[in-house]
């Protein structure tokens, strides 16, 4: 494809994705997801802001270490130190991209940088200087470009493309716009500036007004050939604009986009079911494209009409994304074989042999417990297990609860902390509360629950149960999962997975704050 038949797709799930508040991923997390990213075919990858935290700056790096059909971004400041912190992040990438932002907006200038119009194009320039020491290919953000004026987007574009940017990025970062002004808007400065064919337009749209998809479509149609976007529209506040719909609306319209995407479309829905299960975020059923209702048909009509062509009420083929009725039964007499092709047919891999063994090991048990185990039974599985392999200070040894009619519920827990074995005893309103108040008599983590959330993993009196839990402590959020056939332990893995995240000492800077 040429430039302009190409749409680049700029996947910001682990970093803006994260933001949302408890969707903190580890490291190893990270890298997980990335490899799945680099399996769709995602053009850009942002794995994160470096210079935020130790713990963003390794993740920044390992992910940079392991993708390599992805260019892998980093996020910046207009500052020396955080754009010197991403080029070294990114040293090890085999293509890298250093993406670098300041606000534009007269609320934002005035307010926040408190910074003249003149001194912000001077540092923007400066900023993208200085991002060309470490690689040609350099992203500029006009934050909060939706509330900003046209003539000064214009004035500061032209700018940073004669200073060597090769990407504009259009930020509409609260929300604001409508899908017919903000395409207008990509127009106009396509128009205007005098440089603009040595750039390529990109647009990420907030989810504030639930237009972000429909903002970066319309941005598309006017001539914007980057969106910005995570798996299952994740981000801070109420989202992002979701990929699989950003993808799949251009694939299905060729007749309105003049554009096409290079992406993997098959591995979405494999790669949203990855995200919901690190993050804890369930999608809703009705989630266009990778939501579980997606393509079921329940009124007799609409049934009726797909058995006679599918086309009928389905303007894309659920296939196309992901989804297939074709399974291979798994079981308790399932080989190692057997487990590691349905993995990989997932896009689920191991690093070593003792991983593979551990997840099957797990297999194995979950196998004794139901008869039959699904794909989302698989990935939560897999997730359990690398969650094993984050540096636990905290491991749940056994744990017991009574609870019956009339009686207070009663739970007594074994912990190993730091390797020594520690017993723990509480009552609570219910067999969950007490195992989580038996925890907290052995850990004192000084933490506040903020969510407790329960989903089914699949169908039957059987499934698993993963349950979501989110602490807080001092302003630091943890979010935790678990997975079981028995919800109060599973619920006890996700207080304790939680309670781990916590322990780790890990400072994060929001990338909009002045400081680090």
């Amino acid at each position: 494809m040429s430039q302009a038949d190409q749409l680049i797709i700029f996947d910001t799930t682990l970093r803006d994705g994260e933001q949302s508040p408890g969707a903190s991923m580890t490291k190893d997390e990270k890298v997980r997801i990335g490899k799945a990213l680099e399996k769709l075919r995602v053009d850009v990858i942002e794995a994160g802001f470096p210079i935020a935290s130790q713990g963003d700056f390794e993740a920044v790096s390992a992910v940079a270490n392991v993708v390599k059909d992805s260019t892998v971004c980093g996020l910046a400041r207009a500052l020396d130190k955080d754009i010197d912190c991403a080029g070294e992040a990114l040293k090890a990438a085999n293509s890298a991209r250093i993406h670098t932002f300041i606000a534009t907006s007269p609320i934002h200038m005035q307010h926040k940088l408190r910074m003249t119009p003149d001194q912000v194009v001077e540092q923007a320039v400066h900023a993208v200087k200085r991002a060309r020491r470490y690689t040609d290919n350099v992203e500029f953000s006009a934050e909060d470009a939706g509330r900003s004026e046209i003539d000064f987007l214009c004035r500061i574009f032209e700018a940073v493309i004669d200073a060597g940017a090769s990407t504009l990025n259009v930020p509409d970062t609260v929300g604001y716009a409508m899908p017919h002004q903000f395409g207008d808007l990509i127009h106009r400065m396509r128009e205007r500036i005098p440089n603009a064919d040595k750039a390529i337009f990109s647009v990420h749209c907030h989810n504030d007004l639930g237009l972000a998809v429909a903002n970066s479509l319309s941005a598309v149609s006017n001539g914007a050939r980057q969106v910005e976007c995570t798996i299952n529209g994740l981000g801070e506040r109420a989202g992002n604009a979701s990929l699989e719909e950003v993808v799949m609306a251009v694939r299905t319209r060729p007749d309105t986009f003049s554009c096409q995407t290079r992406l993997d479309s098959t591995q979405i829905v494999a790669c949203s079911k990855l995200v919901s299960n690190i993050t804890g975020f369930p999608v809703q059923p009705n989630k266009a494209i990778v939501g579980a209702n997606a393509f079921a048909h329940e009124s007799g009509i609409h049934q009726d009409g797909v058995l006679k062509s599918r086309e009928t009420y389905e303007i894309m083929r659920a296939e196309d994304v992901g989804w297939s009725q074709n399974r291979m039964v798994l079981g308790k007499h399932s080989g190692r074989n057997a487990f590691r092709t349905r993995l990989e047919s997932l896009g689920i891999s191991f690093e070593s042999e003792e991983e593979l063994n551990a997840a099957f090991s797990r297999f194995k048990d979950l196998a004794d417990k139901k008869h039959e185990i699904f794909d989302e039974d698989l990935q939560a599985l897999v997730t359990d297990t690398k969650t094993e392999s984050f540096n636990e200070r905290v491991k749940l040894i056994a744990l017991k609860v009574c609870s019956e009619t009339g009686e207070t519920p009663h739970a007594e827990v074994t912990l190993s902390i730091d390797g020594e074995e520690e017993l723990g005893v509480a009552s609570g309103g219910g067999p969950v509360d007490a195992a989580f108040k038996a925890i907290e008599s052995i850990v004192n983590s000084g933490t506040e629950l903020q969510l407790y959330s329960v989903n089914n993993i699949t169908s039957g009196t059987d499934a698993q149960g993963e349950v979501t839990v989110r602490l807080e402590k001092g302003g630091r959020i943890a979010n935790g999962q678990g997975a079981d056939t028995d919800i109060v332990i599973a619920s006890a893995k996700a207080y304790i997975n939680a309670v781990n995240k916590i322990l780790e000492p890990v400072e994060k800077a929001h990338p909009q704050t002045g400081d680090v």
